[in-house]
């Protein structure tokens, strides 16, 4: 469509947004730069530490030395084991609990980190070597029940706040310390330019600016200098380019140019590599030097972006670790077997189930010549290196003061102030703010499920196999407004089936996106009612019946939703919110106002294209976002549905 009938079409455009001052300008550019930077760490270098180290390598075997580079999956491994082997470090990957317990408590998740610490302190090592226990708490403890979950980084990166990430990084690592863990996989810090990859909420923008300032206070507040209790590792993911993907495609071919590499999508490296931090987990994907550029492939096998770039060039002298058995996708790698990646820079392999038959290999290569020792004598110096600046020895998990408390998962008052910060307004044709008392329809399948609403990452990887029961410290949306409007004045159907929309004063409507993470959340066009139907017809069951309709989107991506904003008098992204529902009817009621500001491009077209010539206009621009103090309405909208793109 032309950009004058979109004029036409709405106030709350593009346009209006420039012309009324509704939109928040993004972050303000960095210089353009030529040459990878050297960026200095907040974690200077010790020497008494590095001859410490440098002592604690030579007196280690070879053998002792792989086990050290080697991280296995708790599923699959035992206390014996790491005591037999070195490990130097196990994960729960998502869906994966102690025992295999879903309701693993506190004490069962502190007990199995304490089994593995004391395992590693009865090797026969000269020094014993204590172990890190890595989890992907990408919006709170996610895989632990109870735990407050935070909205997903799209939602936080809409709150514009970076303050507001530093409160939740520290709060990560209090509810990660209650469990005895000592890493976190996170932040990521992808910057994705098409919302059709299915791991899009993960990343807080595209606005490469914004990813840097909370990438270092993130950091910062999780990992820090490691001078408080809740500080925990923390890792920059997915280095590098992982959101800018052909087609927006998971594991795909990034193919901007090194200069675009370096200015776009490393900037949140930077914040976070000044801030300090300890650990960077190579991409799945693959780079290409832009088009009919040199193809460097994977990157886990890329050795100029791991060693020449990140560690020579850019300082970083923590260690790099693998992704879930990421090697195997290199040519001529098994999971278990990839010397390329080792000699590319990888310090540490995640080998969830096979990690013993990399141990046996890679001793194998280096006795062959294949791998250099002095390569592998500088990963495991990366290694202690983070282990000792951790402070980690001599320190059982339970000693931890957070270890085995309840209160340390529970950041229920700050989570609901980030839902509330988070939320931006689209469109509002005077329906919104309710007023409490008032006699309220509740429709659509996400206002009462809590796993629609907490989205991917959650207990389980995808999300998914979840109900209400397993949220026992959480409040749905439909719990809040009850809270608000009293629960006798509030009527849920889910499919607004038989219900007498003339009896109410207002309907809300909470619709959006069911629970997904990696791969699985790939999708071929961004048109929402493509692939939720069920959405479009419960609102069409109660629009234009007189009364005034208020729509909650719940999504891990901006979407195509003309024909959802066009049956609404008004129009919430809320992103995917988390634990606390009452933080969305905060705003809805009034008690706040809005204050979220889009953190990506909303699409005026279900089909997006990565050259940014041919880009339609979007329907709403970065930084737009109406509030109570700012109004703006929005006109009828055109409709356009296809079932796939180019």
């Amino acid at each position: 469509m032309s950009k004058s009938s979109f004029r036409r079409a709405l106030l709350g455009s593009i346009s209006a947004c420039q012309i009324l001052g509704l939109c928040l300008a993004p972050m303000a550019r960095a210089e353009e730069l030529k040459q990878w930077p050297h960026i200095q760490s907040a974690i200077p270098e010790d020497a008494a530490m590095e001859a410490k180290i440098k002592a604690m390598v030579a007196g280690m075997t070879l053998r002792q030395k792989i086990g050290q580079m080697t991280q296995a999956e708790i599923k699959a491994v035992t206390p014996d084991d790491v005591r037999k082997n070195y490990l130097g470090s196990v994960l729960n990957g998502g869906g994966s609990w102690p025992y295999m317990m879903k309701h693993a408590t506190l004490k069962d998740w502190v007990a199995m980190s304490d089994g593995f610490y004391d395992a590693s302190m009865r090797t026969d090592m000269k020094v014993k070597v204590p172990l890190l226990w890595g989890t992907d708490a990408v919006h709170g403890h996610g895989n632990v029940i109870g735990a407050t979950l935070f909205p997903h980084n799209i939602g936080l990166g809409a709150a514009h706040d970076p303050e507001l990430i530093r409160e939740i990084g520290a709060a990560t690592g209090r509810a990660v310390r209650a469990t005895g863990i000592n890493w976190v996989f996170a932040p990521t810090l992808a910057v994705v330019e098409d919302q059709r990859w299915g791991r899009t909420y993960e990343g807080f923008s595209s606005d490469p600016m914004l990813v840097r300032a909370y990438a270092t206070t993130y950091v910062e507040g999780m990992q820090g200098h490691f001078s408080k209790a809740e500080n925990v590792v923390g890792t920059a993911k997915h280095y590098i380019g992982d959101g800018g993907t052909l087609n927006g495609k998971d594991q795909g071919v990034n193919m901007s140019p090194e200069s675009k590499l370096m200015n776009y999508h490393a900037q949140g490296y930077y914040g976070a590599l000044g801030a300090g931090v300890q650990t960077v987990m190579a991409s799945y994907s693959s780079w290409t030097d832009g088009p009919g550029g040199k193809a460097y492939g994977k990157m886990h096998g890329n050795e100029y972006l791991l060693t020449e770039v990140l560690k020579d060039k850019m300082g970083f002298d923590g260690f790099v670790i693998s992704d879930w058995n990421a090697v195997g996708q290199i040519p001529g790698c098994l999971n278990y077997h990839c010397p390329q990646a080792i000699n590319a820079g990888i310090d540490m392999m995640m080998v969830p189930l096979e990690w013993d038959k990399f141990i046996d290999a890679t001793v194998a290569d280096v006795e062959s010549g294949a791998i250099p020792m002095s390569r592998i004598d500088d990963a495991v110096t990366r290694i202690l290196r983070v282990k000792v600046r951790a402070g980690i020895f001599g320190k059982r998990p339970s000693s931890n003061p957070y270890a085995g408390k309840a209160s340390a998962i529970q950041a229920r008052d700050l989570a609901r102030r980030a839902v509330a910060e988070s939320l931006v307004l689209l469109k509002n044709n005077g329906a919104l703010p309710l007023k409490k008392g008032a006699k309220i329809l509740v429709v659509g399948k996400s206002a009462d499920n809590l796993g629609n609403q907490t989205g991917g990452w959650t207990i389980t990887w995808q999300g998914t196999d979840n109900a209400n029961s397993d949220f026992p410290n959480a409040d749905s949306i439909l719990t809040g407004i009850k809270a608000e409007a009293g629960a006798a004045n509030v009527t849920y159907s889910a499919d607004a089936s038989g219900v007498d929309v003339s009896k109410y004063d207002a309907v809300i409507a909470v619709i959006g996106e069911t629970p997904y993470a990696e791969t699985a959340g790939d999708i071929t066009n961004l048109s929402h009612t493509a692939r939720h139907p069920e959405d479009v017809k419960v609102l069409q069951a109660v629009s234009g019946k007189g009364k005034p309709v208020i729509t909650v989107f719940e999504s891990g991506r901006t979407a195509y939703a003309n024909d959802l904003i066009n049956l609404s008098d008004a129009f919430v992204a809320a992103w995917l919110p988390g634990s606390e529902g009452k933080g969305v009817t905060d705003v809805l009621f009034g008690a706040k106002d809005f204050k979220g500001t889009l953190s990506f491009d909303w699409p005026s077209a279900a089909c997006p294209t990565q050259n940014l010539a041919k880009n339609s206009e979007p329907l709403f621009a970065l930084g737009y976002g109406l509030s109570y103090a700012k109004s703006g309405e929005v006109g009828p909208l055109p409709v356009s549905n296809p079932d796939g793109c180019q």
